[in-house]
């Protein structure tokens, strides 16, 4: 169970083992979203979500997923270009 957990705070985590609420979030969401779909593909038509609130759903996990991906290469960047601007000033 131990392992479990840590696998899941590593993925939550993000590259200064903090955790990040754009994964947490981005997660939750796609999670939620599948159950909501499987689920739904068993029910009644008129039972079945709204089209724009799946959509709205689906946009905000792809959204909180990519920026957090994002950030990884962005932080890089800058981290490098510090180290350059330290160098030449040396």
């Amino acid at each position: 169970m131990k392992k479990i957990f840590a696998k899941i705070s590593e993925i939550i985590s993000d590259e200064n083992n903090r955790w990040s609420s754009k994964r947490l979030v981005g997660l939750m969401a796609s999670t939620f979203l599948c159950i909501t779909l499987y689920q739904n593909s068993f029910s009644e038509q008129h039972i079945a979500p709204s089209t724009p609130l799946v959509e709205s759903v689906a946009a905000l996990s792809f959204g909180c997923l990519g920026l957090a991906s994002l950030d990884k290469y962005t932080k890089r960047k800058l981290i490098n270009k510090e180290e350059t601007k330290e160098e030449s000033q040396q």
